[in-house]
């Protein structure tokens, strides 16, 4: 029986490996995504504008609007002398914020009274309006910080410090989830066209007629799609640390024995949707509803603490969360095993909880 596995492991590979056209998909599209999602997929806010419209003509004023224009954030400051105008630059969206600078501004900083300044963010663009309000509350700190007098004696100095991203580079947040996102779409698409593919083809019927059992088949399509997976992580994981420079802190074998686990537990639901459906079109349409939402569920777009405390508590059977956590731990951390423990394991009951259940209906539809 083991020859005959062995047999249809060869079969698969080769089914792979010898038509250009699924060689051509298994290589190209995981680094045009890795490229398209490393550029895109950023955080940080750039190439917007920012309006000042300043009616204080006093040194503080002027001291405060140089410096905003210098942080270097903004590609562009649109200076504007009168309400309309200011009005009409976050209207039109012609600037992303918006800063007003009141006439007594000066004066009241050096009265020592409390004074205000207006900023105004376009709502359209919640997301990055509070991003480049981050950026621009720095300056205005720094500003305020230098306006008052010294700190008393024995007052701590505060030194801001960014662990394990030092220079806040947003290749290096997003690469690492990339590599377990990427892994993601390859593993399900090659898994879940395996049955689908036999039913198109015709040969579906030779391979049930075949002295193999039903989980000799399943386990004949996971073997070749869990090293094709696993090539492809490799092949993103090379790319990450060799062309995007992301530093691997951590042990390469932890990498690899969570990424197994990973990989096995995206295989049996990649089984579990190719056994539920007759067509590779259909696969396709299954693997997506399932990418789509466990991207969205994994803290990658959103972080979890956000949503709501029903939907977070789902987020645990999500293999994807997982292993996301492990790859920027693994990366940027240099975390032990014993610290992602808590990750692990939950991958490894999904591998077998999804095994068995595509095990069931493959038995239950063609037995």
């Amino acid at each position: 029986m083991l020859l005959r596995l062995r047999a249809l492991v060869i079969k698969e590979i080769l089914a792979l490996v010898r038509d250009p056209r699924s060689r051509i998909v298994l290589i190209m599209p995981p680094l045009i995504q890795l490229f398209i999602f490393s550029f895109a997929a950023t955080l940080e806010v750039r190439n917007n504008s920012l309006a000042v419209w300043n009616e204080d003509a006093g040194a503080a004023s002027a001291e405060l609007v140089q410096r905003i224009g210098s942080m270097g954030t903004f590609e562009e400051v649109a200076y504007v002398h009168d309400e309309s105008a200011f009005n009409r630059q976050v209207d039109y969206q012609k600037s992303l914020l918006g800063i007003h600078i009141p006439q007594d501004f000066s004066s009241s900083l050096a009265a020592g009274t409390p004074t205000t300044i207006q900023v105004v963010a376009d709502g359209r663009r919640s997301n990055s309006g509070q991003i480049a309000l981050g950026y621009l509350s720095e300056v205005l700190e720094d500003f305020q910080a230098d306006m008052e007098p010294g700190p008393a004696a024995g007052a701590p100095a505060v030194a801001v410090r960014h662990w394990f991203n030092p220079n806040l580079h947003y290749f290096w947040f997003v690469v690492p989830s990339l590599v377990a996102i990427l892994t993601t779409i390859m593993t399900m698409i090659v898994t879940a066209l395996s049955l689908s593919r036999e039913r198109e083809l015709g040969t579906f019927e030779q391979l049930m007629v075949s002295p193999l059992t039903p989980s000799y088949i399943l386990a004949g399509k996971a073997i070749p799609a869990f090293f094709v997976a696993m090539a492809e992580a490799s092949l993103i994981v090379f790319f990450a640390v060799f062309v995007f420079h992301i530093p691997l802190q951590g042990s390469v074998l932890l990498l690899y024995l969570t990424m197994a686990a990973y990989i096995l537990s995206l295989v049996g639901i990649g089984l579990f949707i190719s056994a539920l459906c007759a067509t590779q079109q259909q696969a396709i349409l299954g693997v997506f509803s399932f990418v789509l939402p466990a991207v969205l569920l994994s803290g990658f777009a959103g972080p979890v603490d956000n949503m709501p405390d029903w939907l977070a508590r789902l987020t645990v059977v999500n293999p994807l969360l997982h292993f996301k956590e492990i790859c920027k731990g693994i990366f940027l951390k240099d975390i032990s095993l014993h610290a992602i423990w808590s990750h692990t394991w939950p991958m490894l009951v999904l591998a077998v909880l999804n095994t068995s259940a595509a095990l069931a209906i493959f038995r239950r539809k063609f037995s």
